[in-house]
């Protein structure tokens, strides 16, 4: 696994675009500060850049530096949540505009799956992770499931964890707004 993190994240450093597993189903990936590579995977998704996508990240400890302000339930649903969950913030800073709704929101989650999580802490910065498809097609639930056109599309194609079969599933998805207020947008 170490070699495929050293080369996954060589490509990144110089603005490629990966595809990777992560701790839901497979991803299209890059650096979340660098707009040409972002604009590339909305090329390859053939999906409008108005629609956002989300963000990985190793810790929460992490969290204030891509968020205005924070509030501390977050750190509780992160915790306590038994599956991955992404959770959509207000106020969303330091990463590429392009990734930032039109609302001033962002889609982050604390990736605990082991590649996904080693791959942010090296390259020290939000990972894009999009669902490997074309838009409006139906997300692969394994590697086994991409479309050529994707695998094809990008600069690097982790080796780590193509072999499995179990369906996975995307994350849970809620908006936590600056009150409190959950609001769940995906179960």
């Amino acid at each position: 696994m170490e070699e495929e993190i050293k080369k996954a994240y060589e490509i990144i450093r110089k603005g490629g675009v990966i595809l990777y597993p992560t701790d839901t189903i497979w991803g299209i990936g890059c650096d979340a500060t660098q707009p040409e590579a972002i604009k590339r995977i909305y090329e390859i998704k053939k999906r409008a850049d108005s629609k956002s996508m989300l963000v990985l990240i190793d810790t929460p400890a992490c969290l204030d530096y891509y968020v205005k302000e924070l509030p501390d339930i977050a750190f509780d649903l992160i915790e306590y949540s038994d599956k991955p969950l992404t959770i959509i913030y207000s106020g969303a800073r330091n990463v590429a505009s392009d990734l930032i709704a039109p609302d001033g929101t962002l889609g982050i989650r604390v990736t605990k799956e082991e590649f996904s999580r080693r791959l942010c802490q090296r390259l020290k910065k939000p990972l894009v992770s999009t669902s490997a498809n074309i838009s409006k097609q139906p997300a692969p639930a394994c590697f086994s499931e991409i479309k050529d056109e994707i695998i094809h599309s990008v600069d690097y194609v982790v080796n780590y964890r193509r072999e499995e079969t179990q369906k996975a599933k995307p994350s849970g998805i809620i908006r936590l707004s600056m009150g409190g207020l959950i609001k769940i947008i995906r179960e």
